[in-house]
């Protein structure tokens, strides 16, 4: 029955159908036709990128669009269309040194074609430019640069080394119509055996820099020694030269200091006599009881004047006495026989 109406339909639709019908499709036809040619006669252009022109009848042509909406003739003519914008790209390559030391580097760089000569760069290198010239030049560039130099001044003039590597490049690159914005090493490394020679040599230079140490150590410690030594022999001199100028010289300049000796001795007289069962007289001078008389402190204002009249040091000894042969040695001698004259 479904079958029966679709026959039908297409009956009638063959005979003419109702009226109008006709003219409807065509406008429908017409106004999709007009709607594909609009479309395919514009094309827009991202940000960031520029656009070319191909044409099937005079090939590439030299205008260079920009961003925006743009206007073609569908089929005879078709965009092409070029990110500008710059790209990363890593590239490896082991190279030798100028010592013949094998020397795995790493190159990043940052490239984007040359807005103003798109047409020339599709003719010559089409989209995949970079693939096919940046691997090349780099790998060029790079041993002929390495080359120049020693490894131990690829890692002390490794600014230097990156300097003329992108130099040159930016130079080889500038052939193809390529712009590098940035070229910079990432990656600098040696092989085995040279990286466990340098360790080696590290290490010994270390161990040179400690036994040199060690031994610099060593001579502080035995300098430090000798001035304690040596302090220790002028301090014992030092005491010995003080005991030499007679003690007793510094007690004679105080007089309460003598005048308390003699209490003590007082008292160690009386505890003695009063500890015999033999009976005693002493006077009070004997017995130096005598506190409160004028008498009692003569005999010290007496030793006091001995006192400031000695000599301090072996060298006013030495004024004093008139005699060269005083020196530290003999000074207590020559007061001691200076105050008995003086008494």
């Amino acid at each position: 029955m479904a079958q029966s109406k679709l026959n039908d339909l297409a009956g009638k639709l063959g005979k003419g159908g109702p009226p109008g019908l006709g003219i409807g499709l065509k406008l429908l036809a017409a106004v999709g036709a007009a709607a594909y040619g609009v479309s395919q006669s514009l094309y827009t252009v991202e940000g960031g990128h520029r656009a070319i022109i191909f044409s099937r009848l005079g090939g590439i042509q030299n205008d260079i669009y920009s961003e925006g909406l743009h206007v073609r003739i569908p089929w005879f003519q078709y965009p092409i269309i070029y990110d500008i914008r710059s790209r990363p790209r890593k590239i490896s390559s082991p190279t030798g040194s100028k010592d013949l030391q094998m020397i795995n580097i790493s190159l990043r760089v940052l490239s984007r074609p040359d807005s103003l000569n798109l047409p020339f760069l599709h003719k010559q290198l089409g989209v995949d430019y970079d693939e096919k010239v940046l691997p090349s030049i780099c790998n060029e560039v790079l041993k002929s640069v390495i080359a120049k130099f020693n490894a131990s001044q690829l890692i002390t003039q490794r600014q230097q080394v990156s300097l003329l590597i992108r130099k040159e490049l930016v130079e080889r690159a500038r052939d193809f119509n390529i712009i590098l914005d940035d070229v910079s090493l990432t990656e600098l490394s040696f092989g085995k055996e040279y990286t466990a020679a340098i360790e080696a040599k590290q290490v010994a230079q270390q161990e040179a820099q400690r036994a040199v140490f060690f031994v610099e150590r060593a001579k502080q410690e035995k300098q430090q020694k000798i001035v304690q030594a040596e302090g220790e022999a002028e301090a014992a001199k030092m005491i010995s030269f003080s005991k030499n100028l007679n003690i007793s010289y510094y007690f004679l300049q105080n007089p309460a200091y003598l005048k308390l000796r003699k209490l003590r001795a007082a008292q160690s007289i009386a505890r003695t006599i009063a500890s015999s069962q033999n009976k005693v007289y002493l006077s009070a001078d004997s017995l130096m009881l005598n506190i409160q008389d004028s008498g009692f402190d003569d005999m010290t204002e007496k030793v006091y004047k001995i006192g400031t009249g000695l000599p301090k040091n072996w060298l006013d000894a030495r004024k004093m006495v008139g005699q060269s042969d005083v020196d530290k040695k003999n000074v207590g001698k020559v007061a001691t026989n200076m105050a008995e004259r003086m008494m």
